[in-house]
């Protein structure tokens, strides 16, 4: 056939035809090919075999076996010997459970598992291995321990020391290796081919690259032949000593401790910042070149040696040494054609001790400074909730006109949610805590409904039972912020068919203004919002020291329509990357929630319309951040943590659940303080500390919050909501 020559369009048919041939061909001829690989499926498989042909591979073959692996795996081994194939082991894996086999320059790998669900049954794995360093092994040899990319080989040969040398005389020869001479040998410092071995001889050999026969850049080997008492010969092959690397270089760390290059099998434990550390590998260098990296390298990291240690068996070199706040040990060895290292590390008692008073003092600082934020934090609530409290109006309170909830509303509500499916009634107001508990007493005694007693009514939260006719009610009624928050719920307010309604929208007769230009995003704000926006505020959760927020929520008023907000907050939050939840949103014309999928986590956008203007709650939480903290609440949970930075112990009774919080509790002394899961709802606590009346408050979870309750030093409690 002619050539076609380089640069030519070959015709599609060609193409395709010479694509044809070669799927068809490839799977054969693909181990025919090279010499080095083996054809495994022309390989013997066990009686009863059923192959896997569900993926094709020339390199790999699987078959099923209707015997057990204990069964399976001497059959194996004995089937492959029989066709020619040798066992052997590679250096350091003398436990692995993968069989190895060598016939000529090929290699196999065998693996054997169970098949799934069938204990009676086994599968069997052929694998080709590559042979890049070729050494041929004596007929009959036993204990062989062999790595094909060195290379390394070790065994005892059956016959006698004369017989074995002229074995491998013949053998090194027929497979290209050369007896190394003093000439090409003079370009390795001190290669002296003259040793001799007592009892033994020795020989060194080199290989010219030869790609079809799988050598490439191939080191001088060095052959030690030594006559064994019972008649046989041990045989060693490895790379020459004088070929092997002398100045190595440092390889990264392994637990905060220096390792070499060309090394195999290294593993720690610890780190550079644990009391206790070892490292451990194995080089392939010889030994002087190994201790001498060491003692480049320990010097460098200011190590110092401190003489020699008593050889364990098996080890060569074992040498002290310390540092200002550490002891340690380097212990040498070798194995096969490997030198052996292990490194441990130990602080001292005098440096455990200096640690943890610096970590105390640490800690101390910390909770000093963190009592510290949190007294103010807690003083600056008060002062804003006195303040608010103090614009809240005391005034009576006439009823709204033409309500439609079972029970009047106050002529100020705002917000209204009323659910009469559910029984559930919600709104705000700025009237005080006094002036709508008056009012809802003033309302409901004339229409029958009795009050049953209340231990709670303070001037910032309050809470009523009535009941009229087998029918109840429950109403709280608590000061958030610079409003008063009224939630009341019972089978006195359910009313059948009941849809939700805005009333205080009606009231303020609600058509919504048209914006007057499109809403602009703030770039200075770390979420998204209008520069066209009456308030905001941006609030974040995170542990201090901490630059990760486990929560941000940001809240605006803005003056614009809902429609015209929501397509806003689409469109930013789109353009960072935020996607949109399936089925996750709920819009009407007076109110929205959309859950999304940012970057960082989930979040969610809640509008409402208030005064004529839209209000916007966006919340995005980070779960890695809050799941590293251990603060993420169980699926379908929300979790309460407990804190007292105040001096005394204090009980805290939620869902009939009492908890003892310590002093210094959730604090640097006592990083995790109790914590609870609890189902969402609404709860009210009880804080009782020594000398002091118990406070009652309210706390409102739902499904995947984190709260926080802080108790401070005049027994109140801060409650934070963490994620």
């Amino acid at each position: 056939m002619p050539m076609i020559p380089r640069g030519t369009q070959v015709p599609a048919r060609w193409r395709l035809l010479v694509c044809g041939l070669f799927l068809m061909s490839s799977c054969s001829i693909a181990a025919a090919a090279d010499g080095g690989i083996a054809d495994v499926h022309a390989l013997p498989q066990l009686e009863g075999a059923v192959e896997d042909t569900s993926r094709p591979d020339p390199y790999r073959v699987e078959y099923r076996v209707p015997t057990p692996a204990a069964v399976t795996l001497p059959a194996v081994r004995k089937l492959l010997s029989a066709d020619g194939w040798v066992p052997y082991v590679m250096p350091l894996e003398e436990t692995s459970g993968t069989l190895k086999f060598k016939k000529g320059r090929q290699g196999l790998s065998v693996h054997l598992t169970q098949a799934r669900g069938r204990p009676d049954q086994s599968v069997v794995n052929y694998t080709t291995d590559r042979i890049y360093s070729n050494v041929p092994f004596p007929e009959g040899a036993s204990d062989i321990v062999f790595d094909g990319t060195r290379p390394y080989l070790g065994c005892i040969a059956p016959a006698a020391l004369d017989a074995t040398s002229d074995f491998y005389t013949s053998q090194m020869n027929a497979i290209g290796w050369r007896k190394l001479t003093p000439e090409a040998a003079a370009r390795w410092t001190n290669a002296g081919l003259d040793e001799t071995v007592p009892n033994g001889v020795r020989a060194f050999y080199d290989h010219a690259d030869d790609e079809a026969g799988g050598f490439y850049k191939q080191k001088p080997v060095m052959l030690t032949l030594t006559r064994r008492d019972d008649g046989r010969t041990n045989v060693d092959i490895r790379v020459a000593p004088f070929a092997l690397p002398v100045d190595l270089k440092a390889d990264s760390d392994i637990a905060g401790l220096p390792r070499p290059s060309f090394t195999r099998r290294a593993a720690g434990v610890g780190s550079a910042s644990s009391n206790k550390r070892e490292m451990t590998a194995a080089a392939t260098a010889e030994l002087p070149a190994v201790l001498a990296f060491y003692r480049r390298e320990l010097a460098a990291r200011g190590w110092q040696e401190d003489g020699n240690a008593p050889l364990p068996p098996g080890d060569d070199a074992a040498i002290r040494i310390s540092t200002a706040e550490e002891t340690g040990l380097l212990r040498l060895g070798r194995k096969y054609d490997f030198t052996m290292i292990s490194l441990t590390a130990q602080v001292k008692e005098s440096a455990l001790a200096a640690r943890a008073r610096a970590k105390k003092e640490a800690d101390d600082r910390f909770f000093s400074d963190a009592t510290s934020v949190a007294k103010q934090m807690i003083a600056a609530d008060e002062a804003r909730r006195k303040v608010q409290a103090a614009a809240l109006s005391d005034t009576p309170l006439n009823p709204l006109a033409d309500s439609k909830t079972p029970v009047p509303l106050p002529e100020n509500a705002e917000g209204v949610k009323f659910e009469g499916d559910d029984g559930q009634l919600e709104f705000s107001s700025t009237s005080s805590v006094k002036a709508l508990t008056a009012f809802y007493r003033a309302a409901l005694k004339p229409a029958g409904w009795k009050e049953q007693p209340s231990v709670i009514n303070q001037p910032n939260m309050a809470m009523m039972e009535f009941s009229r006719s087998g029918k109840t009610i429950s109403m709280t009624v608590m000061q958030m912020g610079p409003k008063v928050n009224v939630r009341a719920h019972g089978s006195g307010l359910m009313v059948a068919a009941a849809k939700p309604m805005a009333a205080a929208e009606v009231q303020a007769g609600s058509s919504e203004a048209k914006s007057s230009e499109p809403l602009k995003p703030d770039s200075e704000s770390q979420l998204p919002v209008p520069t066209q926006r009456s308030s905001t505020s941006l609030a974040t959760t995170k542990l201090p020291g901490s630059e990760t927020p486990f929560r941000r929520e940001l809240a605006a008023s803005i003056p614009a329509p809902l429609g015209d907000v929501v397509a806003f907050y689409r469109s930013e939050l789109s353009r960072l990357g935020w996607q949109e939840k399936a089925d996750g949103a709920a819009v009407s014309t007076e109110r929205a929630q959309i859950d999304f999928t940012s970057p960082q986590g989930p979040a969610t956008l809640k509008l409402g319309r208030a005064k004529g203007e839209t209000t916007v709650s966006l919340v995005q939480k980070n779960p890695d951040a809050a799941t590293k903290a251990d603060i993420m609440p169980r699926p379908g949970q929300a979790r309460l943590m407990l804190g007292n930075i105040g001096p005394q112990e204090a009980a805290l009774t939620i869902n009939k659940q009492t908890v003892k919080i310590a002093a210094g509790a959730g604090g640097p002394q006592s990083p995790k303080g109790p914590m609870l899961d609890l189902p969402p709802g609404t709860y009210q606590y009880a804080l009782r500390m020594p000398g002091r009346p118990a406070r009652t408050e309210t706390l409102t979870v739902a499904a995947g919050d984190a709260w926080g309750l802080v108790v401070g030093p005049s027994g109140d409690v801060l409650p934070l909501q963490m994620y």
